[in-house]
């Protein structure tokens, strides 16, 4: 199975949005991501529109051929804006305001009343909903529970750690994948993912898609943004060969 590549362009926005205007173009991106062999479009709408804004969603949603996969907060004003523009996929992810990223995964278990209500109301109108949590078996039962056809593990951990604690927490992404699949969930990763940690986890047959964003609008400063891409590709299709 081809393992999908989603290019979260939240950065590109981040960047145009320090000085104002129209540059970088985070639409653009998307292109170039796209022409350099990713398979999907990563965008988060924050309640602060720190990067990403609506007008950026509408673009995304006009203009681009790629499936488009909305991060989103499970709240009404992001669940409004999903049904009006019905992007492919929508990831539930955990937001606070003054975080700089979003530091862990959502947690399932314990808000499952309210979180019900938003994967029943985005599957019902045909978008794909995915849960953004941590790789242990209680979230993945949680999931199970909500009826959610995705789950997204939080990789950061992962990617922060060394040695033998970084193998203790790839087992653990190993293991809760095939824990997904056997009961029926696609499994994703992401977060903190870079050309040097990538493969271990692109390498879990049962992880069908990674969504990359900082690293590669990063690496895209010094080698082009198709250049990025393009080597996070091979090096995925490589830990498949």
């Amino acid at each position: 199975m081809r393992l999908r590549l989603g290019v979260n362009i939240d950065h590109v926005a981040t960047i145009r949005n320090a000085r104002g205007g129209d540059h970088p173009d985070p639409v653009r991106a998307a292109r170039i991501a796209a022409e350099a062999g990713a398979d999907g479009i990563t965008a988060h709408l924050r309640e602060d529109r720190r990067h990403i804004t609506d007008g950026d969603i509408d673009r995304l949603m006009a203009e681009i051929d790629l499936p488009l996969n909305l991060e989103m907060a499970a709240t009404e004003e992001m669940l409004e804006i999903a049904l009006a523009h019905r992007p492919h996929a929508a990831c539930i992810v955990p937001e606070r305001r003054e975080e700089r990223t979003t530091e862990g995964g959502l947690d399932a278990a314990g808000q499952h009343n309210h979180l019900a209500y938003f994967v029943d109301k985005l599957g019902s109108a045909n978008i794909r909903v995915s849960l953004f949590i941590e790789p242990t078996e209680e979230q993945v039962a949680a999931a199970v529970r909500l009826g959610a056809p995705v789950v997204e593990f939080h990789t950061g951990r992962y990617a922060h750690s060394e040695g033998e604690e970084r193998t203790a927490e790839l087992r653990r992404i190993a293991d809760c994948a095939a824990l997904a699949v056997k009961n029926g969930i696609e499994p994703h990763a992401g977060h903190g993912l870079t050309f040097d940690n990538v493969v271990p986890v692109a390498a879990i047959p049962q992880i069908a898609e990674l969504n990359i964003g900082h690293f590669l609008i990063g690496e895209a400063i010094f080698t082009g943004l198709e250049a990025s891409v393009r080597r996070m590709r091979e090096l995925m299709n490589e830990a498949r060969g």
